[in-house]
């Protein structure tokens, strides 16, 4: 059905279904004897209070295990949003090769002269290093052979001519070899080269995380640029499962040798380290020891990054930069141009250039900008939790409230302490965990009181009397609304007889709690018939003088003669919804069928789809575009032509059928449905088929809800 139909039978009222819903009970106040009573339960009152307390406790220790990290992530992101990390003292520079760049120079990739260029200009200024976020895996598109072999015009003294001119592949690796430049590299799972051939410019000593991520391959520069690199990193990183990039990695196994990530190398030569350490929980470069988790990825606390610290790459190619612009700085280059973008989600932002990200990742490992969550979070959390539980279990069912001001306070400072460890120390403690079991308690407590409460005040023979009151005025309705329900429906037999063109059955039978089915099979004139399936939300006498109300209003309004079935639903959701106090609504699926040629126009108010069982005995849901129910907006609902051959059937269907529940509560669903149609040709024997699968589906069960089937055959 239509995702914005609200629940109709049998979808969120099962707790009324097969007796009429629960009766109003009213409240009686206590007696001054009961009411001066001492709130101390008995021990058997107190059991009554601690087992929902438990029962609650254990359902929120659950639901924590099972949401995890996704449960933390939005609170931790909002710290970070509140309080994100002061960058105006970085020391890396980040040269951007923007979309300014490409209208300057020309577009991506650029012709390796124009790298080189840059290069020089940024090694000019004195900078700590350079570290290249990209890949250059392929030689440079204008080498001066691929340049001669386009113009074979050329005389050959000029082809040799161009021959002889050195390629610029080769000439950049000259720059970068008097450069300290750092090259990227990314581990692939296939079709990439022998990690074996490449150089690991750093020692990386001790162990390693135990689930560092590995990868058979590597996609590494061409040789005249990856030799004379002063280090290598990889730019592989992936975001978390919600696609926020929220940790970094700091090394990475490559076949089966370990290598630093871009932005630790680039640390580790601003540092001027000559080694990376190494332990299951921490990566080390000089003083700096890192906190990685079990893949070797650093939580990075976001900042923003300041804008004097990014350049163009097309004002750093001008004449008139700054010489002492990047002097002992590192100088990350990176691509942000539009087609180009490294664009990632972080907390901050939900677009942000992946560069920037790699120079926060630099400038943290430098800085010391990482949030750690201690390895004793986790119990502490779960301790304080049960903590909290303890107390509201032993303090609650007292008589005095003042000390459930003892777990009160502890439950408002668990958020403060925890903001105060992310502000001074980045630590991430989750308050949300503890806060949780404890909460969960204290509502499974206050429900198991509110419980022994009642069962103190109510009197047993009171309620046995009332109970029977109401269950006798209950059935007297569902008695009146079956005899209105059924007593509208045109029968069966006269179905039968309406046109020898045409072989019409449908049947109704109501669930013990009476909902507002409804069908309707109506003449229009010589060729023509209109033929209506709905369903009423509610129970009882409401629903049924509702159905009543939507039979009549729709019957008068095909009738009419309205041009269309569209014209029909909006005069008709007009009428149903003008004096609808009660706030009702009904799903209607009406069609008009021509006789002569098995011509259908359908309308959909939030129904069911029809079935369409073709003479080959194939069965397929007929998609309707359709629209809500009827009395909740104002919508244009489309006419939606369809045609029957010969021997096809259209079989319309109420929720009793596919939503019917056995002992089990599983649903009679989609499959059973079609079962019960295969190798049934005529109206009567589909509906009976399909009547007689749910009853024994049911096996016995209560139904939930008014069973509803029709089958328009057209014979032709």
């Amino acid at each position: 059905m239509t995702p914005l139909i609200p629940p109709r039978d049998g979808e969120g009222d099962h707790a009324q279904h097969g007796g009429g819903g629960r009766p109003h009970t009213r409240r009686w106040r206590l007696s001054p004897s009961t009411a001066s009573r001492s709130s101390s339960p008995s021990r058997g009152g107190l059991r009554g209070i601690w087992l929902p307390g438990l029962a609650a406790l254990l359902l929120a220790a659950l639901l924590s295990v099972w949401a995890g990290e996704a449960m933390r992530r939005p609170l931790f992101d909002l710290w970070q949003r509140a309080a994100p990390r002061d960058l105006s003292g970085t020391k890396v520079h980040v040269v951007l090769i923007d979309a300014e760049g490409l209208a300057a120079v020309g577009p991506w990739p650029w012709p390796r002269y124009h790298m080189a260029r840059l290069t020089e200009e940024i090694a000019a200024r004195r900078p700590k290093a350079i570290g290249f976020d990209m890949l250059f895996p392929e030689p440079d598109r204008v080498r001066p052979d691929i340049f001669a072999a386009l113009y074979p015009e050329l005389t050959p003294a000029a082809a040799a001519e161009v021959h002889a001119l050195p390629p610029m592949d080769r000439l950049w690796g000259q720059v970068i070899g008097r450069a300290p430049v750092v090259l990227g590299r990314a581990g692939v799972s296939a079709d990439g080269g022998d990690p074996a051939m490449l150089f690991v410019d750093a020692e990386i000593k001790g162990v390693l995380p135990p689930a560092i991520p590995a990868e058979p391959g590597v996609i590494a520069n061409i040789p005249e640029l990856e030799q004379a690199a002063l280090g290598h990193g990889l730019l592989n990183g992936r975001p978390d499962s919600d696609g926020t990039v929220r940790r970094v990695p700091t090394l990475m196994k490559i076949g089966a040798r370990p290598m630093p990530s871009l932005s630790l190398e680039l640390a580790r030569i601003g540092l001027d380290e000559a080694a990376i350490t190494s332990t299951p929980a921490r990566v080390g470069v000089g003083k700096q020891a890192i906190p990685v988790d079990g893949e070797g990825r650093m939580l990075l606390h976001f900042g923003h990054f300041p804008p004097a610290a990014i350049s163009s790459a097309a004002d750093v190619l001008r004449q008139g930069f700054p010489a002492d612009a990047f002097a002992g700085q590192i100088v990350l280059v990176g691509l942000a141009a539009e087609g180009t973008a490294d664009i990632v989600a972080t907390p901050l932002a939900a677009e942000y250039y992946g560069p920037l990200v790699q120079a926060q990742a630099v400038d943290a490992i430098l800085r010391g900008g990482w949030l750690e969550r201690p390895r004793w979070a986790a119990p502490a959390e779960w301790a304080a939790g049960l903590l909290l539980a303890l107390l509201v279990l032993l303090l609650a069912p007292g008589r005095r409230r003042q000390p459930l001001l003892v777990p009160a306070g502890l439950a408002l400072a668990m958020p403060v302490a925890a903001w105060f460890g992310f502000t001074g120390l980045s630590w991430l403690i989750d308050p949300l965990r503890p806060l949780l079991l404890g909460g969960a308690t204290a509502a499974g407590v206050a429900g198991g009181m509110f419980v022994e409460a009642r069962r103190e005040r109510e009197r047993l023979r009171e309620t046995l009397v009332r109970e029977r009151i109401v269950a006798a005025a209950t059935e007297g309705e569902l008695q009146a609304a079956r005899t209105i329900q059924l007593g509208m429906l045109p029968p069966r037999d006269d179905l039968a007889r309406i046109d020898p063109r045409v072989d019409i059955d449908a049947l109704l039978e109501p669930a013990k709690s009476i909902g507002g089915d409804l069908y309707d099979v109506i003449r229009l004139d010589a060729d023509r018939i209109a033929f209506l399936v709905g369903d009423v939300t509610g129970k009882g006498v409401p629903a049924a003088l509702f159905m009543a109300l939507s039979k009549a209003l729709a019957k008068s309004v095909v009738l009419r003669g309205v041009p269309s079935l569209a014209d029909a639903a909006f005069i008709l959701n007009e009428e149903l919804t003008r004096d609808n106090s009660e706030s009702m609504n009904v799903t209607m699926l009406v069609g008009v069928m021509d006789l002569s040629t098995g011509e259908l126009m359908l309308m959909s108010a939030g129904h069911e789809d029809p079935l369409h069982v073709r003479t080959d005995g194939s069965i397929a849901v007929h998609k309707l575009d359709g629209g809500p129910p009827f009395c909740i907006v104002d919508f244009p609902y489309p006419d939606e032509p369809m045609k029957l051959a010969p021997g096809e059937t259209l079989v319309l269907i109420s929720d009793g059928v596919s939503e019917a529940l056995n002992a089990s509560d599983a649903l009679f669903g989609h499959e059973r449905l079609m079962a019960a149609l295969k190798g049934r040709t005529t109206a009567t024997a589909m509906i009976e088929s399909i009547r007689d699968a749910v009853r024994i589906f049911e096996n016995g069960t209560d139904p939930t809800d008014d069973l509803t089937v029709m089958a328009v055959r057209y014979l032709g």
